[in-house]
């Protein structure tokens, strides 16, 4: 591959892997803020520990978020130097916001809720978990703000070569920029209500205990999938209107249409192939809208198998569905980003700035062995979120470490004389 395929290509790997961990960061924060909200009100003890155990979680995969958070800013500024000096001006203030967002905001009163537990009134420890909650979807708007302006350039000028930002208000209630942002909000409801119900559905079938506290947490995972799998794919299907021509071709192979836009393109911007990879844009819509609707099926079916107390506590073949339920909203998740994402090339800012045109001036071997490095940290930052993942969650509630009151006793050293 050359330096374009080589440095796209670590752009997809980080990019996609950033994903997985914002999307279940987004919805469990929402889940666990409402939990709190309940136990707050009803000084509910089970809901209590609910919002101590999901919040756990939900710090673990957050701070595996912020890594590779950390990562995705280097890699655009060393890569791609050439989208950030023509379209700096107009996105790069989207893209400052988020990290305040991110990196001060939202940290800083993630670390006020879990040291203050027991510190902090009531009230006041639910408001710090929802002003994290809050600023996360600041973090997604502001990102799909830069986003959206790639696939929907509005309030611009070319100004000497490069973009001159004339209307803020355009460039933050681009259409591209709104629904998109309602539409991962959404699914990544649906990712974090399908871990919630499946974790849940894991201690039911192996009757671990705590068996009160898990059926609790799988009606509100069931309860919440199901409309936001409905919400997740109305937003979805708004955003059809605003694709772009060639997306759009790509996704219906429609080859005479196809032909047609290559040729206007080419006329308009001179000889080059205007169209994006036909199979990845179609693979990737295909992919999303099968497990769509694989989930929308399971859906429904555990919706009516929630109304029967018996289901909830002995049905374990549901209970093994459940849990084979929580990689699904992540796959449908990826696929949708590659056909947003995929579709859009050759450009990186539609119509206006090529991905080639954008891409720094590096060697083949730079980018190969920033790949590699890239990919092995990822590749690493995978594995361990979920093994702890998995392993905080296979421990259950009384291994929680967030709020607890006091720690195991300590044996008494013994002093010999």
């Amino acid at each position: 591959m050359d330096t374009l395929d080589l440095a796209r290509l670590q752009f997809a790997l980080t990019a996609g892997s950033h994903f997985l961990f914002v999307s279940l960061t987004i919805g469990l924060a929402t889940l666990v803020a409402v939990v709190q909200t309940w136990a707050t009100l009803t000084r509910s003890p089970v809901h209590e520990r609910m919002t101590r155990f999901w919040g756990q979680l939900y710090v673990i995969n957050y701070a595996m978020g912020i890594v590779t958070g950390l990562v995705m800013e280097f890699q655009i500024g060393l890569t791609w130097s050439g989208l950030t000096h023509f379209a700096g001006n107009v996105f790069g203030g989207a893209l400052a916001m988020e990290t305040l967002m991110a990196f001060f905001v939202e940290s800083t009163f993630l670390a006020i809720w879990i040291f203050g537990w027991n510190r902090l009134n009531r009230w006041a420890h639910l408001a710090a978990l929802w002003v994290v909650t809050i600023t996360a979807y600041a973090s997604a708007y502001w990102i799909l703000v830069s986003n959206g302006f790639l696939q929907n350039p509005v309030g611009y000028r070319v100004v000497d070569g490069v973009l001159q930002l004339t209307d803020a208000a355009a460039v933050l209630t681009n259409p591209a920029a709104v629904r998109a942002f309602l539409h991962i909000l959404c699914g990544s409801l649906v990712v974090a209500a399908c871990f919630m119900a499946g974790v849940s559905a894991y201690h039911l079938r192996r009757r671990t205990g705590e068996q009160e506290f898990f059926r609790k947490s799988l009606r509100i995972g069931v309860s919440v999938t199901l409309p936001a799998l409905v919400a997740t794919a109305s937003f979805g299907g708004v955003q059809f209107d605003l694709l772009q021509p060639t997306k759009l071709a790509a996704y219906q192979g429609d080859t005479e249409m196809m032909t047609r836009l290559q040729a206007e393109m080419t006329a308009a911007h001179g000889p080059g192939d205007y169209l994006p990879p036909t199979v990845l844009v179609m693979g990737g819509a295909i992919v999303m809208l099968l497990v769509f609707a694989v989930l929308l099926f399971m859906s429904m079916a555990n919706f009516l198998l929630m109304m029967l107390p018996a289901a909830v506590r002995r049905f374990r073949l549901w209970h093994v569905l459940l849990t084979a339920m929580i990689p699904l909203p992540f796959v449908s998740m990826l696929a949708g980003w590659v056909f947003r994402e995929v579709g859009r090339q050759p450009w990186v800012v539609y119509g206006l700035l090529t991905t080639e045109q954008a891409l720094s001036d590096v060697s083949p071997a730079a980018v190969r062995l920033s790949l590699i490095a890239f990919g092995a940290l990822f590749g690493v930052l995978i594995v361990l979120n979920t093994w702890l993942l998995a392993r905080h969650a296979r421990r259950g509630p009384d291994a929680v470490a967030i709020g607890r009151t006091s720690l195991p006793a300590e044996p008494a050293p013994v002093i010999a004389f």
